[in-house]
């Protein structure tokens, strides 16, 4: 019996051993570490569990190893709904990932070298679906990653700016959910931040207008404007937090063609409260990319008077930009991929040329 046991307890010490985390095992690393960023509209009320809502919201890092799982929960609203990310290693293609459960492990990399990576980590999904909540990563070596860029831009605006119907790599049009063709991070407003090296922020929900919304919301841009939330309209905003050099605005497909006075004023009184928040941000006011040429005219018109009021009055850092034509060939007649990236070679060129900009060169 003596020997018996012996052999018995060889065996599980063998077990021990052969089961014992190799040198390169991955570890786990949580949120609160200093070494990940954060750039978006985030609730850190946890700060081991931050959550955001946003479409375009991104957190980036750098690791070292060959491999890379990403932790991540999904609020999965209604009990079926769930977000798409979009995660982008090194300068490898884009994987656009559906989550799948409430709480996922994804191994986001694999089969790389053994050398440094860098990681962004980015919610394709609009606020309507549901938020997401960070876990952390699990990785060989969690590293310090290059710094943030120093220019920041934020873009405001609706399902286009969210990019909304815009990939059907997954699901064609008509088919799938209605979130299912959803691509912030492919959109044509990180696009233009990436290609001039700045942070960005996406301040869009679908169907909103300046002053009044589609699809029975309740809510209007400047309702959630100061929100984490966007969607819900909660969770108040400190717009300390990020004080970017531009914002655009890119409403009134949602108003449709109304009446100037119902328009026009409000507009105006949007523009000024961005100026008390960015005291120095140039404001770049768009028409909308998908319009029809009835709706892009009146948007022309509007967009003429509203910003030579605010130039008149003193703030001449508020411009106005006229897209050159309609984008329309992804799903509910929004922007395509292709497009958006047509709509960001047009703004980046305006931004360029306004702010003595050079976009980055590949």
């Amino acid at each position: 019996m003596r020997i018996l046991s012996l052999l018995i307890g060889a065996v599980w010490l063998t077990g021990l051993w052969a089961f014992k985390a190799p040198s390169d095992d991955l570890h786990e690393y949580k949120p609160a570490d200093k070494r990940f960023q954060y750039v978006g509209r985030i609730d850190f009320t946890n700060p081991q569990l931050p959550r955001f809502w946003a479409a375009g919201v991104y957190i980036k890092a750098a690791f070292k190893g060959a491999s890379c799982e990403l932790l991540i929960n999904d609020e999965m609203m209604w009990g079926k709904d769930h977000n798409y990310i979009s995660v982008a290693v090194d300068n490898l293609p884009v994987q656009r990932i559906k989550l799948t459960q409430k709480t996922n492990t994804i191994k986001v990399a694999n089969n790389l070298t053994d050398v440094r990576h860098e990681i962004t980590i980015c919610k394709s999904t609009e606020s309507g679906i549901g938020y997401l909540e960070f876990v952390g990563l699990r990785c060989k070596q969690l590293l310090a990653p290059a710094s943030l860029p120093v220019r920041k831009i934020e873009f405001i605006g609706n399902s286009i700016t969210c990019g909304t119907g815009s990939d059907e790599s997954t699901f064609p049009c008509n088919t799938g959910q209605w979130y299912d063709q959803h691509n912030a991070y492919m959109a044509y407003g990180p696009i233009t931040a990436r290609a001039l090296n700045a942070q960005w922020h996406l301040t869009a929900v679908a169907g909103i207008g300046l002053t009044k919304s589609c699809c029975q919301m309740e809510v209007t841009m400047p309702d959630v404007l100061d929100k984490v939330n966007l969607r819900a309209n909660a969770i108040r905003w400190d717009f300390k937090k990020y004080r970017p050099d531009v914002v655009t605005v890119c409403l009134g497909q949602n108003d449709g063609p109304v009446d100037s006075v119902k328009f026009c004023p409000p507009y105006v009184s949007f523009i000024k409260r961005l100026r008390a928040y960015y005291p120095s941000a140039t404001i770049i006011c768009l028409t909308s990319p998908m319009a029809d040429s009835s709706l892009v005219q009146v948007q022309k018109n509007y967009l003429r008077g509203i910003v030579n009021e605010v130039n008149n009055a003193g703030d001449k850092n508020v411009y106005k930009y006229y897209f050159s034509k309609r984008y329309h060939k992804g799903c509910g007649d929004h922007p395509d991929l292709s497009e958006h990236r047509l709509i960001a070679d047009e703004l980046i060129a305006f931004i360029e040329k306004t702010k003595h900009w050079r976009r980055n060169t590949p």
